[in-house]
């Protein structure tokens, strides 16, 4: 599953379960997403780790956000989910021209997407579920 595929199936789970107080089973949270339980499972284990959601077992138990949508950041829910930055340069260094042309070029890409991650986490950290919530409504 892609980065912003994963994002984008965390975020559609958190606003459902955001919805009510009461817990949800993944079943319930994967038919309103749109996504198989057991992929959903692994999100939400990812989720309940750094704590945006909590689990509850038994009869009556299921998932529920562990926080207010006001206090959940985009930027929280992505780094839940994703080892990786969404910008990864593999630049290889092999066949480096007698200039160094090749090496300026890829410290050129390099400081460019670091700038850009940056940028997007910055703009993530922004965003709140609260106000995902606000605009889809």
């Amino acid at each position: 599953m892609s980065a912003s595929t994963k994002l984008s199936t965390s975020v559609k789970a958190l606003c459902f379960l955001a919805l009510d107080d009461k817990p949800k089973n993944s079943t319930e949270i994967a038919a309103s997403v749109g996504i198989n339980a057991s992929k959903l499972r692994k999100l939400l284990s990812m989720l309940g780790k750094s704590g945006i959601v909590k689990s509850d077992s038994g009869m009556l138990g299921g998932f529920s956000l562990a926080k207010k949508p006001e206090e959940i950041h985009l930027q929280e829910i992505y780094c839940a989910i994703e080892d990786r930055k969404a910008f990864y340069l593999n630049v290889n260094d092999d066949n480096l021209e007698e200039n160094g042309r090749s090496e300026k070029i890829n410290h050129f890409f390099l400081d460019l997407f670091s700038e850009i991650q940056v940028e997007i986490e910055n703009k993530m950290t922004d965003i709140t579920l609260k106000s995902i919530i606000d605009r889809i409504k």
